[in-house]
């Protein structure tokens, strides 16, 4: 087993292989120790790696990360911010709620439907204004991820 202090040096090796392999085996790892280098690391140029790091703070699935997952849903790259999402689905805290509001306005539809899905797993109804204007979507799956949301929203308020 390696060390984790060798795994958080990892992630500044100047390998993209070796900065992402750093990142998935911390996720693994269980240790919420390594939550501050992560987040610290989010700044890596290589947007795959940043992913990785994204999707390992996921699996810590401490509340923690939230800040830094909150920086990655203004990722340039979709890709980190779909996996930004996914984590806080993971993580379900309340701070992400505001944040997500905002993604269901994303240029990219995947994003949009990623963060109705979530914030219907919060079941938060600071949601259900954002919510109900996504259901004016051009496309169908984000009207449908948009529906599933606010049905759940509403079940668990009953």
């Amino acid at each position: 087993m390696t060390d984790i202090s060798d795994l958080i040096a990892e992630l500044r090796s100047s390998t993209i292989k070796k900065r992402r392999n750093a990142a998935i085996l911390l996720g693994k790892s269980g240790n919420h120790v390594v939550i501050g280098p992560l987040t610290e690391a989010l700044a890596d140029p290589h947007p795959g790696v940043r992913s990785e790091i994204v999707q390992a703070l996921g699996r810590l699935g401490d509340s923690s990360a939230i800040t830094g997952l909150i920086a990655s849903l203004n990722d340039a790259d979709p890709s980190v911010r779909v996996a930004a999402i996914s984590a806080m689905g993971r993580i379900r805290d309340r701070d992400a709620v505001d944040p997500l509001i905002r993604c269901l306005s994303d240029k990219e539809v995947i994003i949009r439907i990623g963060a109705a899905e979530v914030l219907g797993r919060l079941r938060d109804r600071r949601a259900t204004g954002p919510l109900n204007d996504l259901e004016n979507d051009p496309f169908p799956e984000a009207r449908e991820a948009a529906e599933r949301a606010l049905r759940k929203i509403e079940r668990s308020h009953h």
